[in-house]
């Protein structure tokens, strides 16, 4: 099993229900640009040009996604450099609109969340393994491509898994409460 199959069956496992999965289209994208949009007021000059602490973070994450997969992380990579020149705008807004706004974006996308994870009955990924934060946006990317009928044999793969991981967890947690 690949790094990638491995880490999207492991967080597919808390979402197998698909009103979670599809508050997630709308969370992930939400929170993730909110953090874009407070990040992107943090900048230095290099060479004459702005280097936002956003853009930092955009490259360092496209970086991580394309050593997981080429095909995944020219696509996370192209979402950020469409939706960067929105969040600059932000944050070249006042400071309360741009602390106020952008918070509020993130809250939304959190709501979302927790409206996913009620349907789902289980907590949030990242609640068990920290690495979830940054899969979440690898893992709404994939369940898209599978959406569309690409990557066929990826998505058995990881579904498989994660019934597998599903049922080892929700065993696990049956006997932790029968203790």
């Amino acid at each position: 099993m690949t790094r990638l199959e491995k880490l999207l069956s492991q967080y597919a496992a808390y979402h197998l229900d698909k009103r979670n999965v599809a508050t997630h289209f709308v969370g992930i994208p939400l929170i993730v640009f909110s953090i874009i949009c407070l990040t992107a007021k943090a900048d230095f000059i290099i060479s004459g040009y702005s280097v936002t602490f956003a853009l930092i973070l955009m490259v360092l994450s496209t970086l991580y996604y394309l050593s997981l997969d080429l095909f995944f992380g020219l696509l996370i990579g192209i979402l950020f450099v469409l939706v960067y020149p929105l969040a600059i705008r932000i944050a070249d807004m006042s400071i309360t609109y741009w602390l106020v706004g952008s918070i509020l974006i993130f809250i939304v996308g959190w709501i979302f969340q927790f409206i996913g994870h009620f349907y789902e009955k289980k907590k949030p990924a990242f609640t068990d393994d920290i690495i979830g934060l940054i899969i979440g946006p690898l893992f709404v990317m994939a369940e898209f491509i599978f959406a569309i009928g690409l990557r066929k044999e990826l998505q058995r793969t990881v579904f498989m898994e994660a019934q597998k991981l599903r049922l080892e967890m929700d065993h696990s947690s049956a006997n932790v409460e029968s203790s």
